[in-house]
């Protein structure tokens, strides 16, 4: 019965060790993590509108040419017709405000893709492109030298009614195909 009692205290006092001890090996437990990204109206990438079919609000670049655009032209049309090619040019563009006040230039390397078969993009102006015109371009925005971007919609076999796509704007540090 001592043996017993014995071998009980040894096992108390091996877990009461072992339990006290800072050194965790193993921690488990579920977490949730929710996050939201905003605008930052002091940013120094910027994108800027430069037709009443887009705008720019809360981060996001739209693009509408409907009758519902509220900055539709007067007289302007109610959409797109079926079967035809619209070229807009300059529809908004890309700003490097980079390290401004460090009278450094900086140049950036900007990639758009969009989502859509019948969209495509480019950069510059449509007879003479900087980038495009493609689904995916890729182009360098030098310091205070904006670069605009234009949208060629294909209505070519598509039926009348509102289609929507998304587009991804992404900005990297570096001229494009350096290696950064």
């Amino acid at each position: 019965m001592n043996k017993l009692f014995g071998l009980a205290i040894l096992m108390v006092a091996m877990l009461l060790a072992v339990g006290a001890g800072a050194n965790f090996r193993y921690y488990s437990a579920d977490r949730q993590a929710s996050f939201t990204v905003v605008s930052d109206d002091n940013e120094l990438i910027s994108l800027t509108a430069l037709q009443p079919y887009v705008t720019y609000d809360a981060g996001k670049l739209y693009v509408d040419i409907t009758q519902y655009n509220p900055n539709r032209p007067e007289g302007g049309g109610l959409g797109m017709s079926p079967n035809t090619t619209y070229v807009f040019e300059e529809m908004f563009e890309v700003s490097n405000n980079l390290w401004e006040n460090n009278q450094t230039d900086y140049p950036i390397c900007v990639t758009i893709k969009t989502q859509h078969d019948g969209v495509l993009i480019f950069a510059g102006n449509y007879t003479n492109p900087i980038a495009g015109p493609a689904h995916n371009i890729q182009f360098t925005v030098e310091h205070g030298n904006p670069v605009p971007v234009g949208m060629i919609f294909d209505n070519t076999n598509v039926s009348m009614g509102e289609y929507q796509f998304q587009m991804s704007i992404e900005a990297i540090k570096g001229a494009c195909g350096t290696g950064r």
